[in-house]
């Protein structure tokens, strides 16, 4: 079997006025993500799906440019089913024969940002492409599933502290959730007015309903000590991203400070970020987005850390519909896989781009026995929102 080609285009889907949502990022008017189609000289087809940012941001038009014009045509006339050979490849660039020699990654300067994200891409597309091959879902590849079904936490929460309870009860009723999350930070001024909505949300959820937190990294470390203080009796699920990734020890310094469990991993690249992070002992939970991360081959790398160091492992699933089977299947194949996020904003690239439905019941969803990934990819949707 050998990779006939190798493509990357620029999905860029408009979200109705009426469904958008605001959060520190601003009004969320697009969901933009990056499809990888590999073909191999026998017909066979993987997908894969890349992203250098959340939601509507992102440089794109950067992560199809590096698919297309440096990794795709390295990567035509290999073996598709040698995952772990290639993936050294991509990392290690023009040395990952040393890499290969040696037992250890040769990495040059686009070890972070859009280089990883397009080797995202690829390595979902891969695997992908692997399960079809052996007519076995990726789960099974991975060593089998803990489970033929996960529990799933509704994501969203953006409403006012008039009507962040009756918002969240909509989640729970939707889908029969036992745990949701809402946004707080910058986006509320003072850490009081965001611990005022978390009040209001316990308050309408009652003490059985998981409720976790989001600041998106927005907070400085004073500012984040400050909001636990102002909600430790909430009963929190976790706190998630309470300062920006780029400071580690800060976040290490929030997580000393409180006994809410403190999440993170969406904005970092690969293992030796999460390493880091477990060693600082920053997070209680990893959230890596398997689109963003390097794909599968690392989110399997990062849970094994996850797993040495006691830890849970969340993934980011604010995604299109392939990275987020790719996450769904890591989870239930990492044995320190936890919880799945389900977005309950509008997200036509997870809702609309595949044939299957991630559908919720009883707050728990199914995973499918179905080979690769998964998912049938709507080809006319693919034309229709195609940017590049």
């Amino acid at each position: 079997m050998k990779i006939k080609s190798v493509h990357a285009r620029w999905l860029h889907v408009p979200i109705p006025y009426e469904k958008q949502h605001v959060s520190d990022f601003g009004r969320v008017a697009s969901f933009d993500s990056v499809l990888v189609r590999i073909e191999t000289a026998c017909g066979l087809v993987g997908w894969g799906e890349a992203k250098e940012e959340v939601g509507s941001e992102g440089n794109s038009h950067g992560v199809v440019a590096i698919v297309n014009q440096k990794f795709g045509p390295q990567l035509v006339g290999e073996d598709p089913r040698d995952i772990n050979r290639l993936t050294e490849l991509m990392y290690s660039g023009c040395r990952g024969h040393y890499a290969l020699a040696h037992g250890h990654v040769f990495p040059i300067l686009g070890r972070r940002g859009v280089s990883v994200s397009a080797m995202s891409g690829i390595d979902l597309a891969l695997w992908d492409l692997l399960g079809k091959h052996l007519n076995a879902p990726v789960w099974r590849l991975l060593g089998g599933r803990k489970a033929e079904r996960m529990p799933a936490y509704a994501s969203g929460g953006w409403a006012d502290a008039d009507g962040i309870g009756r918002q969240l009860l909509g989640y729970v009723e939707r889908g029969g959730f036992s745990a949701v999350k809402m946004r707080v930070g910058v986006i509320d001024g003072d850490p009081v007015n965001s611990a005022r909505r978390v009040r209001a949300a316990r308050e309408a959820l009652g003490p059985d309903i998981g409720l976790a937190c989001d600041a998106h990294g927005t907070y400085t470390v004073a500012e984040a000590k400050r909001f636990c203080r102002l909600v430790e009796d909430c009963n929190l699920l976790w706190f998630e991203e309470p300062v920006t990734a780029d400071d580690k020890r800060g976040m290490a310094e929030v997580r000393a400070a409180t006994a809410i469990p403190i999440a993170t991993g969406e904005s970092e690249f690969n293992r030796f970020d999460f390493r880091d992070i477990a060693e600082l002992r920053a997070a209680d939970v990893f959230q890596p987005d398997l689109a963003i991360c390097g794909g599968i081959s690392e989110a399997m790398r990062i849970g094994a850390i996850a797993s040495a160091w006691n830890l849970k492992l969340a993934p980011h699933l604010w995604t299109g519909a392939l990275a987020f089977a790719a996450g769904m299947h890591v989870a239930a194949a990492s044995p320190a896989g936890w919880l799945l996020e389900y977005s309950v904003g509008a997200n036509p690239l997870l809702q609309e781009l595949a044939e299957e439905q991630f559908t919720v019941s009883a707050g728990t969803v199914e995973i499918p026995d179905r080979p690769g990934l998964g998912i049938t990819v709507r080809q006319d949707f693919v034309d229709r929102y195609t940017v590049v």
